[in-house]
Formats: C-alpha cells, sequence, structure tokens
C-alpha cells in the first residue's frame, strides 16, 4: 500500500505540473501567437509590390472575379476561432478576454500542427444573433470559422443558422471536433475488448454540446439508439421527462430516441451493465465513483474527458475495474483530445476550398485516426495517436478532403498523392518555421 500511495502522489503532482508552468510561461511570452510575414522582402522597395502601388492590381482582378481571393491572399488558409467565453474548457463562463488564452492556443494548434493561420476572435457579446452577424460580416476574411466555448444550448442555433447561411465552412469545435476524436478512440477500443459498436451499451454523462454531437455521431457510425442512455444533471434522459425546456430541442429529441428500456434514474443507475461510460460533465475528480463503474459489465471502457480534471482519477476507474480509460489530458495514458482532429479536419477542407464540413468528414477522419493507431500497435493505454506523430495530420487531412469531394461540397478535385503532398508541404513548413525562429533565438528559450 506505501509504494502504491506513492504512485498515486506522484501521479498528481504530474497533473498539477501544466497549470504550475502555465502560470510562469504565459506572462514570459505575453501569448503564444503572432503575425509574421510569409513573403520576400528583399528591400523597403518591395513594399510597392506588397502594398501600394502595385497591390491595386490584385484587390482590381478580384473585384472583377471574386474567386481570385484565393489565389491572390492568405483567405483560403486562414481560420476565425470565433467565442463568446461563455464556456471556457471546465470553468464555465468567464467571459471573452478570460477566453482569450485559450483561443491563442487553438491558434498555436492549428499552426504547429495543420499549418493553417488561425486568430482568435474573442466577442463581448452573448447575444446569438450578434454572434451570427458578426461572423457573417468577418467571413471575407477567412476560409473557414471554428465556433470555440459557446454555451448549450444557444451554440446549436449559431451553428445551425451559420452553416445554413455563411459562404465558408463554419463548425464547432466542442461538438463535431470532440465527437471525431471520441469516436476514433471508441473504435479502438472497442476492437481490443472485442465488442461491436451496434452491439454495444453506451452509456453518456453530460448533455452538453459535446455529448449531444458524440451521441448523433455515434449512431451515425452504426451505435444504436435504443443502447444509449444519456444522463443530466437530474438523471436519466427518457420518455417521461416532462422538465425539459422547449428551447433544448436537442435534448427533448434525446428523451425520444435513445433509451430504449426506458430506464429511470441516476447516474448510478445508468452504468449498472453498460459496456461505456463517455463523460463530459463536470470537472471532478469523485465526480463519478467507483462503485458505479465497478457495476458496468466486464471489460467495461470509461473516457472521463472533463476539463480540466476528469470526472475520476484513470488509476481510480481501473482500480474499480475499467479495462480501458481515457480522459483530456495529456499527462495520462489515452488522451481526447481534439487536437489530433480539428487541425487536419480543417486542413482538409480548406485544400479543396469546401463550402461546410459534414458529420460524414468527420466520420472519415475519426475512421484515419483510428487506423493510424492501428497501424502502430493497439493496447489498453494507446487508442489514438499523440500531437508528435506529426504524419497522423496529413492521412487525415485526405480521409477528410476525399470525403468532401465524394459528397460534392467541394470547390476542387484534387487526386489523393497531391492532397497528401499539399498538406505535408503546409504542416512541415509551420514546424520548421517555429524550430528555425527557436534555433535563431528569435523565440527565446524559457529558463525556469
Amino acid at each position: 500500500m506505501g509504494d502504491e500511495r506513492v504512485t498515486k502522489e506522484q501521479l498528481l503532482e504530474k497533473a498539477r505540473k501544466p497549470a504550475l508552468d502555465a502560470m510562469k510561461m504565459h506572462p514570459f511570452y505575453k501569448g503564444k501567437i503572432e503575425i509574421v510575414p510569409k513573403c520576400v522582402i528583399r528591400d523597403v522597395d518591395d513594399f510597392a509590390i506588397w502594398y501600394t502601388p502595385g497591390v491595386a492590381e490584385p484587390c482590381k482582378e478580384i473585384s472583377r472575379n471574386p474567386e481570385k481571393v484565393f489565389e491572390y491572399t492568405n483567405k483560403g488558409n486562414t481560420v476565425g476561432i470565433v467565442t463568446d467565453g461563455t464556456r471556457v474548457l471546465g470553468l464555465g463562463d468567464i467571459g471573452p478576454m478570460a477566453g482569450l488564452p485559450v483561443m491563442e492556443g487553438k491558434a498555436l494548434l492549428f499552426k504547429y500542427l495543420g499549418g493553417v493561420d488561425a486568430f482568435p476572435i474573442c466577442l463581448d457579446t452573448k447575444d446569438p444573433d450578434e454572434i451570427i452577424r458578426t461572423v457573417k460580416l468577418i467571413a471575407p476574411v477567412f476560409g473557414g470559422i471554428n465556433l470555440e466555448d459557446i454555451e448549450n444550448p444557444k451554440c446549436f442555433y449559431i451553428l445551425e443558422k451559420l452553416r445554413a447561411e455563411s459562404p465558408i465552412p463554419v463548425w464547432h469545435d466542442d461538438q463535431q471536433g470532440t465527437a471525431a476524436v471520441t469516436l476514433a478512440g471508441l473504435v479502438n477500443a472497442l476492437k481490443i475488448v472485442g465488442k461491436r459498436i451496434e452491439d454495444a451499451k453506451i452509456t453518456m454523462i453530460g448533455i452538453g454540446a459535446a455529448n449531444v454531437c458524440i451521441v448523433r455521431m455515434l449512431i451515425k457510425a452504426g451505435a444504436n439508439p435504443k443502447n444509449v442512455i444519456v444522463v443530466d444533471s437530474k438523471g436519466i434522459l427518457n420518455r417521461k421527462r416532462d422538465d425539459i425546456k422547449p428551447n433544448y430541442k436537442e435534448k427533448l429529441e434525446l428523451a425520444r430516441t435513445t433509451n430504449g428500456e426506458n430506464r429511470e434514474g441516476d447516474t448510478a443507475a445508468a452504468l449498472k451493465g453498460q459496456d461505456v461510460l463517455i463523460a463530459l460533465s463536470k470537472s471532478g475528480p469523485d465526480v463519478i465513483q467507483k462503485d458505479w463503474v465497478a457495476s458496468m459489465a466486464d471489460n467495461a471502457i470509461v473516457f472521463v474527458c472533463a476539463n480540466p480534471i476528469p470526472e475520476m482519477w484513470p488509476w481510480d476507474a481501473k482500480e474499480a475495474g475499467a479495462r480501458i480509460v481515457a480522459t483530456g489530458r495529456s499527462d495520462f495514458p489515452n488522451q481526447v483530445n481534439n487536437s489530433v482532429g480539428f487541425p487536419a479536419i480543417f486542413r482538409g477542407t480548406l485544400d479543396v476550398m469546401a463550402r461546410t464540413i459534414t458529420d460524414e468528414m468527420c466520420i472519415a477522419a475519426a475512421y484515419e485516426l483510428a487506423r493510424c493507431a492501428e497501424d502502430r500497435g493497439l493496447t489498453e493505454d494507446h487508442l489514438l495517436p499523440t500531437m508528435s506523430e506529426w504524419e497522423v495530420f496529413p492521412r487525415e487531412a485526405v480521409a477528410v478532403a476525399k470525403m468532401a469531394m465524394k459528397q460534392g461540397v467541394a470547390r476542387l478535385t484534387i487526386d489523393e498523392k497531391e492532397l497528401y503532398n499539399m498538406a505535408v508541404t503546409k504542416i512541415r513548413r509551420a514546424q520548421d518555421e517555429v524550430g528555425l525562429l527557436m534555433e535563431k533565438g528569435v523565440i527565446p528559450p524559457y529558463v525556469d
């Protein structure tokens, strides 16, 4: 027992370290992103090309033919990360300025992992129609929009309206991104335990934007809705529930279509005999109890993905009998991490100039992610690729682009080999650029 206690203390210390380092390194660098030129500047005479008077010629050409904007500017590789700060990580409504460090971090991941130029757009409004209007007004600058950390249920309304009315692809990473990576992890977890998604009994804890979309995507990937149980703060969703507000239409639909046995009760009741637990609810630990996990079926799969602390510590889930455990954290095995999804999904979307990002494009990304992990060898502690496996991202981008072309939402048709080479070139360029800036001391080293 003594050695076990020491191990847990070490794990807890490791879990606390990123937060401690963040409080030192954020003020040292004063942010994480900046604008760097991508064109030659041989001397100041070149500004006559890049700015006035030379720039007038590309402007006139775009005015005559708006599609030329993708040829003459960086629009086709630029994404706006839009938030109102109402649902930041597991911190809740902390506002647009407090959400800026997260959005800067998101932009950094877009660039380093996907070669995508992304920029934070933190809006000082909570009005969904104002958010929609603002995104439509700034759309000419961007090749795509990533909605981020917007509270439920308005995030669904905003996404639905913008997908219908925006001329560029708009998605909500907390929905489609989380769902894609979760599906990839579950596909491989089910392979390890020898169960099929069509037969798996799945319990979802939490009914925010992420889990709503995860359920939808799991069902599109083959899960039986009757085998899915969803739990909100008041208990299991079922057809007897009459306390769900009309504006929560997604929750109402899930209450009607899931839970074939019409099970009632709390979280403990929702987990009895289930094969899979997927939780994106309240930051823990001890939100989910060990005895609840112990009541699950043999070879149970437990995804506890609340941020910044999972609903229960992974070692507690293992002690309770779970065979496979995943979290949202990089310091534990099996991180279910949007960062292995959204940079490549947007890379593939932008490369074929897709008009939207469909669920099927995300499912294609999920299965390619699962294959990438399988190629390296699946184990109970290795379900998904990590961010360090850079070669995963071009493979995933190609899968997304191919599905966009298949579904007829791509403006361009490009063969698979060229797509792959395009993605590799852009991703490697971004990573080499950071390496060179560090090597030259332009990005100074941090010394603790």
